[in-house]
């Protein structure tokens, strides 16, 4: 296997099989960063007197055939090429010669690694942030529809006080703004600039890392070199959890819409396109696209854990358990994409059933109703449920299903425009 490393020695098959894992699939992922931070960095390099204009002009062309191959999905990783990086120098210095072998003048590939991953995750971000959005707005909107629809809520699994659909939708997008917020954390921990930082410990070379920060569009450089090589790790599993807090939402979601879409509740319904059926049972609509999303949201949320069992332990400095991190995270954030998506489609479609209290079933769910009625003319709070108690336990309760919720958060309030401008802060970003 070609290595950049290689200095007359290889590692026997075993070996190289065995430590190089999945990253040249994985590389793929990260190839068009790699060439991003690449011209980033050869730019730089000739601010300082380490490449002549023309050499950068030379590198620079030869960089962008190679994005742009990259972007019509011809670009490959060669037999016997370690990663992404050996390829991109190897392309380079293959059709330009010997000035090829010098992009890598002032760099590591434990800081080039760092800026691939840093970028590939903040534009991964960025997407779960549309994403999240386009749910929110469907909620909202949801929430707004159906904000007169009253619907059973329940403590411990059991029938409990008044809900309704627009408190129900709209809880879901407020879950969402929490979200974006752990999102907006996840991001600026990213977008720090780690190129520079070599294998930890800088460089002899004069280099500009405040050109490279401000070239590659990150908020600030990682100053410490140290430090750099200390958010490998960090930064994956500051994503996972912002990951795994949106798939804590969409997994009770989901859960929801499982018990909402059963016959005994009968709440909602899909049409029978987005069910699946049974091989014996012809009357089955199945809710498979909630019981496979709450699945992977499991799978999402067990990332973060991955990640902090994979780096504890480790004293500061590179350690090739690191190179792991991306079969860990990358296809478990192709799993939230997947999620977030099939959420938006799925709710676009949701029937709501507005006559569920027309069953008896739900009459003592307005129990606490009744007391505060009788509390507000004048009856002590006690006496007033021991009477209402008593009057259940009789079979002599009946129902007035009015209700008149006005504080903020409940039925007759929703805030959903104080949600939006929560979302709105929590966003910009």
């Amino acid at each position: 296997m070609a290595t950049l490393w290689n200095k007359g020695t290889s590692a026997t098959e075993a070996v190289e099989s065995f430590t190089v894992c999945s990253d040249r699939i994985l590389d793929l992922r990260l190839a068009r960063y790699d060439v991003l931070g690449s011209k980033a960095h050869i730019k730089m390099l000739e601010s300082i007197g380490l490449l002549s204009s023309d050499e950068l002009e030379k590198l620079t062309a030869g960089l962008d055939q190679i994005l742009s191959e990259i972007e019509e999905g011809s670009f490959v990783l060669q037999d016997g090429v370690e990663d992404i990086h050996s390829q991109v120098e190897f392309l380079l210095t293959e059709r330009l010669g010997e000035i090829g072998k010098k992009i890598h003048s002032g760099r590591s590939r434990n800081d080039q690694v760092l800026v691939d991953v840093k970028l590939f995750l903040r534009d991964q971000l960025l997407e779960m942030k549309k994403e999240v959005l386009a749910l929110f707005e469907e909620l909202q909107k949801l929430s707004e529809e159906y904000k007169d629809v009253l619907l059973p809520g329940y403590t411990h699994g059991q029938v409990a006080m008044p809900s309704s659909f627009g408190l129900w939708f709209g809880a879901y997008a407020e879950s969402l703004a929490d979200d974006m917020f752990m999102l907006a954390g996840a991001y600026h921990l990213v977008n720090q600039n780690p190129l520079g930082s070599a294998a930890g410990y800088g460089n002899s070379f004069p280099l500009d890392r405040k050109m490279t920060t401000g070239l590659l569009g990150f908020e600030t450089p990682d100053y410490n070199s140290i430090a750099a090589q200390l958010s490998r790790g960090k930064a994956e599993k500051a994503v996972a959890s912002a990951a795994g807090s949106i798939a804590l939402t969409l997994n009770k979601f989901a859960a929801d819409c499982c018990l909402y879409m059963c016959p005994n509740f009968g709440f909602i319904s899909f049409p029978a396109e987005l069910t699946t059926g049974s091989s014996i049972m012809p009357h089955k609509k199945n809710p498979d696209v909630w019981e496979v999303m709450r699945a992977h949201c499991n799978q999402v949320m067990s990332c973060e854990n991955e990640i902090s069992m994979m780096c504890s332990n480790l004293q500061h400095g590179y350690h090739r358990d690191f190179q792991i991190l991306k079969d860990v995270l990358f296809p478990k954030l192709e799993l939230i994409h997947d999620c977030l998506q099939m959420a938006v489609y799925m709710i676009s479609k949701v029937k709501v059933n507005k006559n569920i209290l027309d069953s008896s079933l739900y009459d003592t769910m307005f129990t606490v109703e009744e007391v505060n009625r009788r509390v507000l003319a004048g009856m002590p709070f006690r006496d007033a449920y021991k009477t209402v108690g008593i009057e259940v336990n009789e079979g002599r309760f009946v129902a007035d299903k009015t209700v008149n919720h006005t504080h903020i958060g409940s039925i007759g309030n929703l805030c959903n425009g104080e949600i939006a401008l929560k979302m709105q802060k929590a966003s910009d970003f």
